[in-house]
């Protein structure tokens, strides 16, 4: 994020709105912005395969832009989608299609830096460690064939992190050599551009996103409890030093939206750094498809996070959507209880499912449609946004490609 304290007060940021945009100009048409914002083929090639109506009418009308950056939008590990996760490439990627804030989640290394990955554990399959004399350093190196590697962030110091290359996520675990094991991207996403995969600490995230005009949102991610302790002292040192890295950033803290799927990170920062835990975001892990399932939290809960002053809450997308009688995409009574305890809404993770297929082909981000009654084809992805936006009415939506979200965000002059 922008430190805009003299033109963003809190309660603009606390919307999540699409900023003022200056008047457009000739040039800012298919795609092109005032604020240098290129929302790129996808947004308009979603829009010409939706189904005839009402929604489909008022985003072609937006066709000609012009487009600029919003809040609502949120570069999910940058963009995802196409870029390496994680990476200065895919954050760049993600700024320039409009997102106005983008993701660092953040883990650590041994020497005790925090860094930009999913998980503390996941550089075997996110960057190119086990074809580097790094693999010796991995908690399980990878040998050969089905050798199940484990690579994390905590057996490396940060200038090891740093000479390694992200990649997309994805393995080949039966491949006879490292460099076969790097393979496995799936065909709906790319390696055309992992040519660059510049891997990201959080404070070269944080003036990246300074530069890039855009803000932040780092995720706490879970770690070994033991390399924890021996690392920073305990959780809640883990906790503070993402503070600490912010602080000596001198990051304006309206332009940060902390999260974590542990509460106690949240109710942490509430308490010991107010400036930033006002605006700290719950994670919630509800999964009806897992086993055993992780349920939904009780109206209750629900009440009694908002008396301990977390003000944002995010579930997942399919926790927040259902279908009805009549195969229309509506609110969920979780949607609607979220809303009657007071709590503002963030979601996630739009385009991080292959909907080619419909909704009954693409996993866990569209369980809400088991059946594709509603979600028949990817353009129809559409139709759960505009739920989301106009009747959940979240704050933004996490997207791996976010010119998806800018578009409509933009179209529907979301404030």
């Amino acid at each position: 994020m922008r430190n805009r304290s003299s033109a963003i007060t809190l309660a603009a940021v606390m919307t999540l709105g699409v900023t003022t945009a200056p008047p457009a100009k000739a040039d800012d048409h298919h795609g092109g912005g005032p604020d240098g914002v290129h929302l790129v083929p996808r947004p308009f090639y979603l829009v010409d395969g939706m189904d005839d109506g009402s929604l489909k009418r008022k985003l072609s009308e937006c066709k000609d832009g012009p487009f600029h950056r919003t809040d609502f939008s949120i570069g999910h590990r940058g963009a995802a989608l196409q870029f390496p996760e994680h990476s200065k490439e895919a954050y760049e990627a993600g700024a320039r299609m409009g997102a106005g804030i983008v993701e660092c989640d953040t883990t650590f290394t041994r020497d005790g830096e925090l860094v930009c990955r999913h998980s503390e554990c996941d550089l075997h399959t996110t960057t190119d460690i086990v074809a580097t004399e790094l693999n010796a350093r991995c908690t399980v190196p990878w040998s050969g064939p089905n050798s199940n590697p484990k690579c994390c962030t905590s057996d490396l110091t940060l200038a090891e992190f740093k000479s390694l290359r992200a990649k997309m996520d994805a393995s080949v675990p039966a491949a006879p050599t490292a460099e076969g094991y790097l393979g496995g991207t799936p065909s709906w996403r790319t390696d055309l551009y992992t040519g660059r995969g510049t891997t990201m600490s959080l404070r070269e995230s944080i003036a990246l996103n300074e530069r890039n005009g855009v803000k932040h949102t780092p995720e706490l991610k879970e770690g070994d409890p033991v390399r924890i302790q021996q690392v920073f002292g305990g959780q809640a040192q883990y906790a503070q030093k993402m503070i600490d890295v912010l602080r000596e950033a001198e990051v304006d803290p309206r332009d940060v939206f902390l999260q974590s799927f542990n509460r106690a990170d949240v109710l942490y920062w509430i308490q010991h750094a107010p400036e930033f835990g006002r605006q700290a975001v719950y994670l919630d892990s509800v999964d009806p498809t897992a086993n055993p399932p992780i349920p939904r939290l009780t109206l209750d809960e629900l009440r009694q996070l908002r008396q301990e002053g977390v003000r944002i809450f995010a579930p997942p997308m399919p926790a927040l959507l259902d279908v009805d009688a009549h195969d229309r995409v509506v609110p969920s009574q979780y949607a609607l209880d979220i809303q009657s305890a007071g709590l503002k809404i963030i979601t996630w993770t739009f385009e991080r499912a292959d909907l080619r297929g419909g909704a009954s082909q693409a996993g866990f981000y569209y369980y809400f449609d088991p059946q594709g009654r509603a979600i028949k084809k990817d353009s129809d992805m559409y139709k759960a946004l505009d739920v989301l936006a106009r009747q959940v009415k979240i704050l933004g939506i996490f997207s791996d490609w976010p010119a998806t979200v800018t578009y409509y965000a933009n179209c529907m002059d979301l404030k």
